[in-house]
């Protein structure tokens, strides 16, 4: 019977841990107090599980090395995820966009669950123990050693440490420093799903506001597409958040460097220009005697309306009736193109998930192990994969948890 060690208690590592667990005698080793310490605020609180859609679709949601993940997503798939909650006792729900949730809400009883299999599967659970380095021998692991220097022996080691993003859950990118040292080569690590700030100093006024069913498109100063997406959105005190910006930033982050980026908000995506022109004339006749300022309110959320009026350049106490054409033509223009100038990424320590890590090129997509440490394995996200939010990021780390697993057992 082969010893193996995982390292890492979140997502990835609870299931390499248990698929790991047949014909095998598995520690797995946390440095937190307990468990899925990430895993229980995701979704604020709620967690996205897996996504429901065809397993096919999920390529398009991973922005990097999305191939890399093939045989991950087929061997544990998200249909393999729900069976294993429900199996385990967790009923789900399928909400807006296919997202599969908890039907109790709570991300603690994913972690009861994961726990649950864990000591069915008779996986030693070793919290508190920080690994301080790894012994090697002819490329080969032998053993970790533990900050409080006892050292933990095995023949099979996987590695699931996560990124850099919520260090206060312990993600603070060990797992990299571990593997430069062991030769593998790490793409530098920055935030993915991360909030966006921006230029324009109004923006504080802005803040809370979140606008649903809206349009944006991400621009450089070529005025060239780099994304686009539809969804909702938020206005922090900063900048920008939400599922679309969050999304948007997976995208843009290769350019964020090299050009200046804007995003461009269509506030009413679904009125064509004279659609929405014959809608902004129908609010001016019913408030013909009132003053421009106050003959928005039927048309906008009532916070972003002086701000609307601000980038339009018209005179907010003009009466109605006085506006002309012309106005009324750059009013249409700022609601279908409201522009904000990108200043930049939040810290990665406030994103949701990390871009970068261990290059996919020196690990075997096929078993998800390393090509230069004979007996090492990855899983989650110290992998240089990410995707969009909606599930598909939980979906890979138990995928590549999973195959790491079994690989092992194998």
């Amino acid at each position: 019977m082969a010893k193996v060690i995982v390292i890492g208690g979140g997502p990835a590592g609870m299931m390499a841990a248990i698929a790991a667990s047949q014909n095998n005698d598995v520690i797995l080793i946390e440095k937190n107090e307990k468990l899925g310490k990430k895993l229980f605020i995701t979704g604020k609180g709620r967690c996205n599980v897996t996504n429901a859609k065809d397993i096919s679709d999920f390529f398009d949601k991973v922005p990097t090395n999305p191939n890399f993940l093939y045989s991950s997503l087929y061997t544990f798939s998200n249909t393999d995820v729900m069976n294993f909650f429900e199996n385990n006792g967790v009923k789900l729900k399928i909400e807006r966009g296919d997202r599969v949730f908890p039907k109790s809400d709570k991300s603690s009883d994913i972690i009861k669950a994961l726990e649950k299999s864990l000591e069915n599967n008779n996986v030693h659970i070793m919290l508190n123990s920080n690994v301080k380095e790894f012994i090697v021998n002819d490329n080969l692991i032998t053993a970790v050693v533990l900050s409080n220097n006892d050292v933990i022996k095995g023949d099979c080691f996987i590695l699931c440490t996560g990124g850099m993003s919520y260090p206060q859950t312990g993600s603070t990118g060990d797992g990299f420093k571990f593997s430069k040292k062991l030769g593998h080569n790490v793409i530098t690590p920055m935030g993915a799903l991360v909030p966006i700030e921006v230029k324009e100093d109004w923006i504080k006024d802005l803040q809370g506001l979140s606008l649903k069913n809206v349009e944006i498109k991400v621009t450089n100063e070529n005025n060239k597409l780099l994304y686009k997406d539809f969804g909702e959105m938020l206005f922090t005190h900063y900048g920008i958040s939400g599922p679309i910006i969050l999304s948007a930033s997976s995208v843009i982050n290769k350019y964020i460097d090299k050009m200046d980026l804007k995003v461009i908000i269509n506030i009413k995506p679904a009125l064509s220009s004279s659609d929405l022109d014959k809608r902004i004339q129908k609010d001016f006749s019913k408030y013909i005697n009132k003053d421009f300022k106050n003959s928005l309110c039927d048309l906008l959320p009532k916070k972003i309306i002086d701000t609307v009026i601000l980038l339009s350049k018209i005179d907010p106490n003009k009466k109605v009736n006085l506006i002309t054409k012309e106005e009324r033509r750059l009013l249409l223009y700022v609601i279908q193109n409201f522009t904000l100038h990108i200043k930049g990424f939040r810290p990665i320590e406030e994103a949701i998930i990390t871009k970068g890590g261990i290059d996919t090129k020196e690990i075997n997509p096929s078993t998800l192990k390393s090509k230069i440490i004979k007996n090492l394995y990855f899983a989650g996200e110290i992998i240089d994969v990410d995707a969009f939010t909606g599930g598909f990021n939980l979906q890979i780390a138990f995928s590549t948890g999973y195959l790491a697993g079994k690989s092992v057992v194998k």
